[in-house]
This record gives structure tokens, C-alpha cells and sequence, in this order.
């Protein structure tokens, strides 16, 4: 699990691609402190899992699954990424709750300067509009933020200088593709009400009706 804040920019050493995957290396300093072999890091959003590690950088092999499901297709060496490791039990949940596990790519349609916030218009795949709210949360590329606008196509967020400068979204441009991934909140609410509806008799949702499908 993790929480959106980005702990450092890595950079991009290589991508060597087989037919329909491939094996990242990236440069990085901050998430390599007690980094180990099997741990899950984020890379723009994307959770892979470490396979190497060595002096100043590590290695994670991305499925085919990924390639077709994100923006890491994309990505060439020298390009900088978003890394951020699994959250620990102890520490403070600073942005909200993210799984690393990508729902789609959306498109940055507009871009703005309005005093310090750069205000971003994304257009995201119509089935993840239904959990998007306003005041609600997302990850964009990996980044916890918070929605300020749903239209019928689009979203819009607003980042500050610190962001800008601390993550790849403030070198993005117009036509940018960004990984989306909606908060789980509404995934898991939008599952129960499903199966909800589909029973004979209305169900009462208590501790006992969470803890029999395994939510508690």
C-alpha cells in the first residue's frame, strides 16, 4: 500500500523490452535507504516489485499486463519517474490510500498558470468517471491529489510550486499521458451495493455483513 506522496524523481537508465515485456533499471538515491530485494516501489504510480539492486539504482521487470494498462510503454532512458515506497504501519498517511494498481491512462487536455497553482484538465476513460467526485481523491502518475471539478469526460486537479518541482506532473504538457488510479473507497462501496442489490431480501450492511465477504 501506499499513499501518493512522491518521494523522489528517478531517472530512467534502461528499458530493454522483450516482445510484450520488459525489465526498468532507475537511478535513485532516497528510496534506495533500506530497499530490499522483493520490495514493492512505485513508479509513476505503477507498483512493481524490486529484482535487483545496486549502487544507485534497481531494477523491476513490468508484465505485459502493465504495458497495456498504463503509460510505461512510453517511457525511454533519461525520462524521469515518480517513486514512492510501500507505506509502513507506523507512519503517517500523508496523501490516501493507493494500491499502485492502475485503472487507466487519461490525457492532459488543458493546462493553466493561475497565481502559483498550475490547473490541469485530464480527460479519463468514461468508466472511471463514476468514481471520481469533486473534493475527492486520485492518483495521477502515482501523486495524491484532490479533484476539483468531474465534468462528463474530465476531471480537473491543481498542483502547488512544491509539487511542480518535486514530480514529473509539473513537466507535463498538453496531450501528456498520465496513469489514473480512482480511489478504492468508492471500488469497494460501488462492489457492495452491487451484490446488495442482486440479493432476494434487502441486507442490512453491519460488521457481520463486511467481516463474511472478507472486509474486515
Amino acid at each position: 500500500m501506499f499513499t501518493g506522496i512522491i518521494e523522489e524523481m528517478g531517472v530512467v537508465r534502461a528499458f530493454n523490452r522483450d516482445k510484450k515485456s520488459g525489465r526498468l533499471s532507475i537511478l535513485a538515491k532516497a528510496v534506495l535507504e533500506d530497499l530490499a530485494l522483493g520490495d514493492s516501489v512505485t513508479v509513476n504510480g505503477v507498483c512493481l516489485t524490486v529484482t535487483e539492486k545496486s549502487e544507485g539504482e534497481f531494477s523491476a521487470d513490468v508484465s505485459p499486463e502493465t504495458l497495456l494498462i498504463t503509460n510505461m510503454d512510453s517511457l525511454n532512458v533519461g525520462d524521469a519517474v515518480n517513486l514512492e515506497r510501500a507505506v509502513r504501519v507506523n507512519s503517517r498517511l500523508g496523501g490516501h490510500l493507493v494500491t499502485g494498481h492502475i485503472d487507466g491512462v487519461g490525457r492532459i487536455r488543458d493546462r493553466r498558470q493561475e497565481d502559483e497553482a498550475i490547473f490541469f484538465t485530464i480527460e479519463i476513460p468514461k468508466d472511471l468517471l463514476r468514481y471520481c467526485v469533486r473534493k475527492g481523491s486520485i492518483a495521477v502518475d502515482g501523486i495524491s491529489l484532490t479533484i476539483n471539478q468531474v465534468s462528463d469526460r474530465d476531471i480537473q486537479v491543481a498542483i502547488i510550486p512544491h509539487t511542480a518541482k518535486a514530480t514529473t506532473l509539473g513537466l507535463k504538457g498538453v496531450n501528456g499521458r498520465v496513469n489514473i488510479e480512482c480511489d478504492l473507497i468508492g471500488k469497494y462501496l460501488e462492489r457492495l451495493l452491487q451484490e446488495r442489490g442482486s440479493e432476494e431480501s434487502p441486507q442490512k450492511v453491519d460488521r457481520d455483513y463486511l467481516r463474511r465477504r472478507g472486509l474486515l
